[in-house]
């Protein structure tokens, strides 16, 4: 009998282990989900100020509207709308020197 109620509290331990691993492996699984700007963190305080300043410089016009620290391209990410619409996502190193340019086309189009 006693090697019976052991057998099922371990069955029981090894149950609860199992769920406590499912648990934890899928939030990290949906922490890393297929919501490309789910883990995206915002450029802010005086990084902010010098990240804009230098998107502006590079675009010679346009308001900022949306930044990002450490985007897949570069460490920062800075996107300006221009006056006709358009968007342009300026690439920032970490000394905020512009990396690069690109026009950010979400028409689908070529």
């Amino acid at each position: 009998m006693e090697m019976h109620l052991s057998k099922r509290r371990a069955g029981v331990l090894v149950g609860a282990v199992v769920a406590v691993a499912v648990g934890v492996g899928g939030a990290a699984v949906a922490g890393s989900g297929g919501d490309d700007d789910a883990g995206d963190r915002e450029i802010t305080g005086p990084a902010l100020q010098e990240a804009e300043r230098e998107a502006l410089a590079e675009t010679g016009e346009g308001r900022v509207t949306g930044t990002e620290v450490e985007d897949e391209e570069s460490y920062y990410e800075v996107e300006v709308t221009l006056e006709d619409g358009s968007q342009v996502d300026v690439q920032l190193d970490e000394s905020f020197q512009v990396v690069g340019t690109e026009a950010d086309d979400e028409s689908g189009g070529d």
